[in-house]
C-alpha cells in the first residue's frame, strides 16, 4: 500500500507542472479566446531560459542557492514578455477576424521558436542543475520521495490560491471575468480591452515559462518539449472545462495520477489512457468538469465565407495540372519525387477542407485518417508477401477503412462543437498513434513497417509517379464535386444557419458523420499513396505534427476556396523543400504564415483573387479611357 501512495505522490508532482502550463492556457483561452499552439513553446523557452539564467547566476557572486531560485521567476517573466511581444505585434491585429487565424499564427510561432531555440542553444539536450536545498529525498511510507517533488506538490495549490485571489478579489480579476462572459459589453463600458488582453497573455505565458523552468531539476531541456507536452495540456484544459482554472487543477491531478498508475499497471497503454479519460468525461459532462457552455466557441465564420470565384480559372488550373502530370518528361528524378509528395499533401489538405471548409467543423486530428490508410496498405502488402494485386486491394481497402474510421470519429466528435469537437478528433489521432507505437508485434512500433516493394510493372519512377498523380488528381476532382453537390451545399447551409437547416429537414449529425466518412476515404487514399511513394509507414503518419501541418496548409492557402488547400500545400511544402538544406525552413515558413495572417487573412487564394480583380478593374478603366 505504501508503494502505491508513493506512486500517487510521484503522479501529483508531475501534475503540478502540468497544472502551471494548463492554467496559463485556460486563462488565455477564457479571455482572449485563442487556442494557443505556442503554449508548449513558451514552456520550452522557460526551460532553456531558466537554464541560461541559472547557469549565469550560480556562477556569479550570488551563491548557488540565490542564483537558482532567482532564475525561476526571471525565466517566467522573460517568457511572459516574449508572449506580450507576440500578442501586441501579431495577435492584436487578428482579434476581429476569424478565430482560426490566431491559432494559425500561434502554430507559426512554434516553427519560429523551434529554429531560434536550436540556433541559440544548439540541438543537444541540456541538463539543468539540481535544486539547492531540495536536492535530497525524504524517507516516507517505506520508500524515498525526492524533496523537489514534494515542493512541487505544495507549490501547485499555492499557485491555484494565488490565481483565485487575483481573479476573484481584485478589480483586474473582475474585468477578466467580465471579458470572459461578455467582451462587447465590457468594451461598451469603456474598458481598454487591448491592455487587458495583453496582461492576460503575459500571465498565461509566464505560467508556462515557470512550468518549464521548474522542470529543469527533473528532466533535460530539449527541442521536443513543446509538442510532446501540448497535447497533454490541451487534454487537461478540456477535461477541466475551458476557462476554469480550478477545473484545470483537478484535471491535472487526474491526468497525473492516470499517467503514474498507467505506467505501473498497463505500460503498453499508458499513452492512450488520458485521451480515453477525456473522451469518457466529455461524454458524461460535455463542457468538462467545471466548464460552462461558452458563448463563443471556435467557429471561424469569417474564413468560411466563400470567395466569389476561384483565383485561378479552370483553364489555368487545367494547364497547371497537365504540366505537373508531365513532370517525368522534363524534370529530374529528385524533382519528380518532390512533385509526387506535393500531390499527396494537396490531397491530404483538401480532404481536411471537406471537414472545415465545406462542413464548418474544426479538426485537430486529421492525421488519424491519413495514417489509417497508410497502415492499411502496409498491412495488406505484408500479409500478401508483396503480391502484385496487394497494392490495388490495399488502395481500395485504405479508402474503405479511412471512411469507416472517419465515420466512427465523426459519430463521436460531431455531437460536440468548437474546441471540444476538435479535441475529440485529436484524442482519436493520439489513441491511434499510441497503438502504432506500442503494438510492436503488429505495427513495428517506432521502427515502422519497411520494405513495401512495388510490383515490377510499377517500379519505373515515371509509372509510379503517374499512378500517384492521377489518383491524387481524381481525389481532388472528387472533393470539388462533393463541395458543389447538393450534399455539400446542404452541409454549408447547416454550418451557416444550423437552426434554419434543421427546420428545413436536414439532420446535422447524420450529414456530418457522412462528411467525415468521405473525408476519411480521401485522406486514407492520401495516406496509402504516401506509403506507396516512401515504401514505408511510421507512427509519424498518425502524429500531431502531421495534423498541424494539414491544418496549416489549409489555412495558409485559404479555407474559402476549394483550390486554397492545394495552393497552401504548394507553398508550405515548397518552402520546406527549398530551405531544408539550410536547416531553417521552419523559421522562414513561420514568418511567412504570420505575414499571411496579418496581410492576407483570407489566405493566399483570397489574396490572389483580390489581385486578379484589381488588375481587371484597372484594365477595364484604361479601356474606358
Amino acid at each position: 500500500m505504501d508503494f502505491y501512495l508513493l506512486q500517487a505522490l510521484t503522479g501529483l508532482a508531475s501534475a503540478a507542472s502540468l497544472f502551471l502550463v494548463a492554467a496559463g492556457l485556460t486563462i488565455i483561452f477564457g479571455v482572449v479566446r485563442v487556442v494557443n499552439f505556442a503554449h508548449g513553446s513558451f514552456y520550452m523557452l522557460g526551460a532553456y531560459i531558466g537554464y541560461s539564467i541559472s547557469a549565469w547566476a550560480m556562477a556569479s557572486p550570488l551563491d548557488q542557492i540565490a542564483g537558482f531560485w532567482l532564475a525561476l521567476p526571471l525565466a517566467a517573466i522573460t517568457v511572459g514578455l516574449i508572449g506580450v511581444a507576440f500578442e501586441v505585434v501579431v495577435l492584436r491585429r487578428l482579434y476581429r477576424g476569424d478565430e482560426l487565424l490566431p491559432l494559425l499564427a500561434s502554430f507559426a510561432l512554434v516553427l519560429v521558436i523551434q529554429d531560434l531555440t536550436r540556433t541559440i542553444w544548439g540541438p543537444t539536450e541540456l541538463l539543468g542543475p539540481r535544486a539547492p536545498l531540495l536536492d535530497g529525498s525524504i524517507r516516507m511510507l517505506g520508500g524515498r520521495l525526492p524533496s523537489y517533488d514534494l515542493f512541487l506538490i505544495v507549490l501547485a495549490p499555492l499557485v491555484l490560491l494565488g490565481l483565485w485571489l487575483l481573479f476573484n478579489r481584485t478589480r483586474f480579476g473582475v474585468l477578466v471575468r467580465a471579458a470572459t462572459n461578455d467582451r462587447d459589453m465590457l468594451s461598451a463600458l469603456g474598458v481598454d480591452q487591448a491592455r487587458l488582453f495583453t496582461l492576460v497573455f503575459f500571465i498565461g505565458a509566464a505560467l508556462a515559462g515557470l512550468g518549464g523552468a521548474l522542470q529543469l531539476p527533473r528532466s533535460t531541456a530539449n527541442l521536443e518539449m513543446d509538442l510532446s507536452l501540448i497535447a497533454e495540456v490541451f487534454v487537461i484544459v478540456v477535461i477541466g472545462g475551458l476557462g476554469s482554472i480550478t477545473g484545470a487543477f483537478l484535471a491535472a491531478i487526474l491526468v497525473g495520477l492516470v499517467q503514474s498508475f498507467g505506467l505501473l499497471f498497463f505500460p503498453e497503454l499508458a499513452l492512450v489512457f488520458i485521451f480515453l479519460v477525456m473522451a469518457v468525461i466529455l461524454t458524461i459532462r460535455p463542457n468538462g468538469l467545471l466548464g460552462r457552455a461558452p458563448s463563443a466557441m471556435v467557429q471561424a465564420p469569417a474564413h468560411r465565407r466563400r470567395i466569389s470565384r476561384e483565383p485561378l480559372g479552370i483553364v489555368a488550373q487545367s494547364i497547371l495540372a497537365i504540366a505537373l502530370l508531365a513532370a517525368p518528361l522534363y524534370a529530374s528524378p529528385y524533382l519528380v519525387s518532390v512533385i509526387a509528395e506535393f500531390w499527396v499533401l494537396a490531397l491530404l489538405a483538401s480532404s481536411l477542407f471537406l471537414i472545415m471548409g465545406t462542413g464548418g467543423l474544426v479538426s485537430f486530428g486529421h492525421a488519424a485518417l491519413f495514417g489509417t490508410g497508410a497502415y492499411m496498405l502496409a498491412f495488406i502488402n505484408a500479409w500478401t508477401a508483396g503480391a502484385d494485386y496487394a497494392w490495388w486491394v490495399g488502395l481500395g481497402l485504405a479508402m474503405v477503412l479511412g471512411a469507416v474510421m472517419g465515420a466512427v470519429i465523426g459519430a463521436v466528435a460531431a455531437r460536440r462543437s468548437g474546441v471540444y469537437l476538435a479535441m475529440l478528433t485529436l484524442a482519436a489521432a493520439q489513441v491511434l498513434w499510441s497503438i502504432s507505437v506500442q503494438w510492436i508485434s503488429v505495427t513495428g512500433g517506432d521502427n515502422g513497417i519497411l520494405g513495401l516493394w512495388l510490383p515490377d510493372a510499377m517500379r519505373d519512377p515515371a509509372v509510379s509517379y503517374w499512378l500517384i498523380a492521377v489518383l491524387a488528381l481524381a481525389g481532388l476532382v472528387a472533393i470539388r464535386r462533393i463541395d458543389r453537390s447538393g450534399f455539400g451545399l446542404s452541409i454549408q447551409a447547416i454550418s451557416d444557419a444550423p437552426l434554419r437547416a434543421t427546420l428545413s429537414g436536414f439532420e446535422p449529425w447524420q450529414r456530418h458523420v457522412a462528411l467525415f466518412a468521405l473525408a476519411g476515404a480521401l485522406a486514407g487514399l492520401a495516406g496509402a499513396l504516401h506509403a506507396l511513394l516512401k515504401g514505408s509507414v511510421f507512427p509519424n503518419d498518425l502524429g500531431i505534427p502531421l495534423s498541424v501541418d494539414a491544418l496549416a496548409m489549409l489555412l495558409l492557402g485559404g479555407i474559402g476556396s476549394v483550390i486554397g488547400p492545394v495552393i497552401g500545400a504548394a507553398v508550405f511544402f515548397g518552402i520546406k523543400v527549398s530551405f531544408a538544406a539550410l536547416d531553417y525552413w521552419r523559421f522562414v515558413l513561420g514568418v511567412l504564415i504570420i505575414l499571411t495572417c496579418v496581410v492576407a487573412p483570407g489566405g493566399i487564394a483570397k489574396a490572389m483573387l483580390d489581385i486578379r480583380l484589381l488588375l481587371t478593374r484597372q484594365r477595364d478603366g484604361e479601356a474606358e479611357v
